[in-house]
């Protein structure tokens, strides 16, 4: 599939969404960046795509050339219904003004967003995008990036949300995690000190047990 598209590429054929919808979501994800550049965003208009399994480089193009293409309606109820492919290349900021418009978001979309991104929001601005959809999260606390995103929040902060998030951090603590470093020895310093002081004399001592014997 992969030769084919680029013969076809090759060959001075545009991508457009004949060839977009021949390629599918099946073989989305083979477009290199080159290809992906040469997309004219129009073509996404007519075109059936979902790259939420393509890397992360081939949803960031897609993305913003989604929001090209669906630009003029922005303002438009089926604005989302459009995007939501396409969510998994959006910033943080993108999904910041998601959240005022009501767009009940799928746990399984909103866990598939780019990990910066998601990681950037409050939890208000996540019950925003949720909304109806919010009380999921709770099946989805223990599950990455998620759980991450719950231990960034305070826990007062994910209260007010009602559906029994835990794992936030408390009031005037921080969450760190350190590695644990096992000590030496359980001898006293002194002892420590004695030893070494005496470790060259008993190796010594060590040696000549050796040559007499």
């Amino acid at each position: 599939a992969s030769a084919i598209i680029k013969q076809y590429v090759g060959l001075g054929n545009a991508l457009n969404a004949t060839a977009l919808n021949a390629i599918g979501t099946k073989y989305v994800c083979l477009l290199n960046a080159t290809e992906l550049n040469v997309i004219d965003p129009n073509a996404l208009k007519l075109a059936s795509l979902n790259p939420s399994a393509c890397s992360q480089l081939t949803k960031d193009i897609l993305y913003a050339k989604a929001k090209r293409a669906f630009s003029d309606r922005h303002r438009l109820p089926a604005y989302y219904e459009l995007i939501e492919p396409y969510l998994g290349g959006a910033p943080g900021v993108d999904l910041k003004v998601l959240s005022k418009d009501n767009v009940n978001m799928k746990v399984t979309t909103f866990a598939k967003l780019r990990r910066d991104s998601l990681m950037s929001l409050t939890p208000s601005e996540v019950q925003g995008l949720l909304g109806i959809n919010l009380g999921d999260l709770k099946k989805w606390q223990n599950k990455s990036p998620i759980r991450e995103w719950i231990l960034m929040q305070k826990q007062s902060e994910l209260d007010k949300l009602h559906v029994g998030l835990t794992g936030g951090t408390q009031e005037g603590y921080i969450n760190i995690i350190t590695p644990r470093v096992q000590p030496p020895s359980s001898a006293s310093p002194g002892a420590v000190a004695m030893m070494f002081h005496l470790l060259p004399a008993l190796l010594i001592s060590f040696l000549m047990m050796l040559i007499l014997s």
